[in-house]
């Protein structure tokens, strides 16, 4: 095909071939980055911010806010983010079972340092609107279960 005083190549549909490279090229960078930009929004299956109750029975339950964070292959967290916030001293994950435990010195009621351990299992890992963490707890002596899901 011959464009001003120049002959280009052109493909069978008679658009030149530079421009239809160029176009492919730009389709497979575009696709390329949405792959990059997908994958890194999914991230760790325990991170996240996750809410719930604890507590010894339905009428003496608590609410909680469970912040999970997954950087350099190690998980922290926070629970009940904010003024009152207790960093997780201890996060440990079995990844054969799911099976997570967190640790941490909480204050109980009177201002003193306890320590709290929840161990439970992550489930409907494959879901991101019904992920659930569910188990039990020690908080001094009070023992109980707990069930938060991912927001």
């Amino acid at each position: 095909m011959r464009v001003g005083d120049r002959y280009v190549h052109a493909d069978l549909k008679g658009a030149p071939v530079a421009a239809t490279m160029s176009r492919r090229l730009s389709i497979l960078a575009a696709s390329i980055f949405f792959a990059a930009l997908a994958s890194a929004q999914v991230g760790h299956p325990a991170k996240g911010s996750w809410s719930g109750y604890w507590g010894t029975s339905d009428a003496d339950k608590h609410r909680i806010l469970l912040v999970l964070d997954w950087h350099d292959n190690a998980l922290s967290g926070t629970i009940n983010p904010g003024p009152n916030a207790v960093k997780l001293d201890k996060v440990g994950l079995d990844v054969d079972t799911w099976t997570l435990k967190l640790e941490a010195a909480m204050p109980d009621a009177s201002g003193r340092k306890q320590p709290f351990v929840a161990t439970g299992r992550l489930s409907n890992l494959g879901s991101w609107t019904n992920r659930t963490y569910a188990g039990t707890y020690s908080f001094g002596a009070e023992k109980g279960h707990f069930t938060v899901t991912l927001n």
